[in-house]
């Protein structure tokens, strides 16, 4: 066995991670964004030191001051004596393909203070807010003993609610002006809102920005605890009003617990087994026979392989058919695929969901006889919308494209299927 597979497999955490040794944390990060631990391993050998921190999600369009929040927030949580890790979510330089770090720019200040660790992630074509790894690299953070993870989403628009899943308290950012009162109320990351906070409040407009949120606020379902969303006012340049968003932050946390994402996690559906399949198998072959009824998918060759309540895996082998003229895949071909595993895990609830919003990126080229699968999972789940983070991949492990979706949920049941074999036989 190679020395990597081991790593993989025999992974365990090290007394000085435990501990929280700066220079420990850092290279399990390192190993964690490499690929080298696998992260189901990495999960399970730190299971029984994750839950103690408190995970706040900070996310708002570009330019909304959330890294300026975050050092103001610095300061304040440094004050009431805790130790902090930032996971700042930077966009993925064009040039070298890492973390532009202009986050780490703004946050300098207290970058180098002992309780506090700062890292930043790229991106790396990877879409709804967050790296890949982010969570993976919470666990490592948690189990090294800080009080407060705070991860800074890249700047976000209204579909990227990534950070529902992984934070307990999430904090939406907003600018005076950054978008008018129709925007304010449409779905997307103000509904996911725990606390919503308008920044530069001393600007003309703060306090329009924050009638409007307040306004959108009447329009959201009641929160399953009876939490009431704060709209607060901060100008972080004077930390005016730093310490009393800081109070509802750890008043939220009170309220509504802490290892949200480990709750999530542990309720996620386990792989088919003896004693489960019986429960799945309806679902499986339902959606299964959801792709067999679509006639462009079945043009393609695309087949669905895996199945089940919000999650669909399909997968494709490419043909000349498939290449566009530099000889490799076509964009449109990819699409297809990812989408074709949005639109299945979707609609495996039994109710019409329409797509509403999409977002794809590449990340490199697939050629003939590649085996392609895309693999859709379920981020978030309301009445209404619900978001799907979709990853193609090929044969060998290789990311080719990341695809995210929302749905509008109706209350429409979906039709029965109706293949192509069921029509011959009529």
């Amino acid at each position: 066995m190679s020395k990597q597979a081991a790593a993989l497999r025999d992974w365990t955490p090290s007394p000085a991670l435990l501990a929280g040794d700066r220079r420990a944390v850092a290279r399990t990060i390192s190993l964690v964004e490499h690929g080298t631990v696998d992260p189901r391993v990495l999960s399970g050998a730190l299971a029984p030191h994750l839950g103690r921190a408190h995970v706040l999600g900070i996310t708002g369009a570009p330019g909304a001051g959330k890294s300026t929040l975050v050092h103001a927030m610095l300061g304040e949580l440094l004050a009431r004596g805790r130790r902090i890790a930032v996971v700042a979510v930077d966009p993925s330089s064009p040039i070298s393909g890492g973390a532009v770090l202009g986050d780490r720019v703004r946050m300098g200040e207290h970058g180098a203070h002992p309780d506090v660790f700062i890292r930043s992630l790229a991106t790396r074509g990877h879409l709804g807010g967050l790296s890949r790894n982010t969570e993976e690299i919470v666990d490592v953070l948690d189990a090294a003993g800080f009080d407060t993870i705070i991860i800074e989403t890249v700047g976000a628009g209204q579909s990227e609610v990534e950070i529902m899943r992984v934070a307990d308290t999430r904090i939406v950012a907003c600018a005076p002006g950054l978008g008018d009162s129709v925007q304010a109320i449409k779905a997307g990351i103000l509904e996911i809102a725990d606390v919503l906070v308008v920044t530069k409040s001393d600007l003309p407009g703060a306090d329009v920005t924050a009638r409007d949120l307040k306004d959108m606020l009447h329009l959201r379902a009641p929160s399953a605890d009876a939490w009431t969303v704060p709209v607060l006012g901060t100008c972080a340049s004077t930390s005016a009003g730093v310490a009393g968003l800081i109070d509802r932050i750890e008043e939220h946390g009170r309220a509504a617990g802490r290892g949200r994402r480990l709750l999530a996690r542990a309720a996620r559906p386990a792989p088919a087994t003896a004693s489960n399949a019986a429960d799945v198998v309806d679902v499986e072959e339902w959606v299964r026979a959801l792709a067999a009824a679509d006639p462009f998918v079945r043009s393609l060759g695309i087949s669905c392989t895996q199945a089940g309540r919000g999650c669909a895996t399909v997968a494709l082998t490419l043909e000349q058919r498939h290449l566009n003229f530099n000889g490799t895949c076509h964009g449109g071909v990819i699409f297809t695929l990812a989408d074709t595993a949005f639109g299945l895990a979707s609609n495996s609830h039994g109710k019409v969901a329409a797509g509403i919003d999409a977002h794809l990126t590449y990340q490199q080229a697939a050629r003939a006889g590649d085996r392609l699968q895309a693999r859709a999972t379920e981020v978030s789940r309301s009445r209404k919308l619900a978001v799907y983070r979709v990853d193609v991949t090929r044969a060998d492990g290789a990311v080719i494209s990341s695809f995210t979706g929302t749905v509008y949920i109706t209350g429409i049941d979906v039709a029965t299927p109706v293949t192509q074999a069921s029509q011959e036989s009529m």
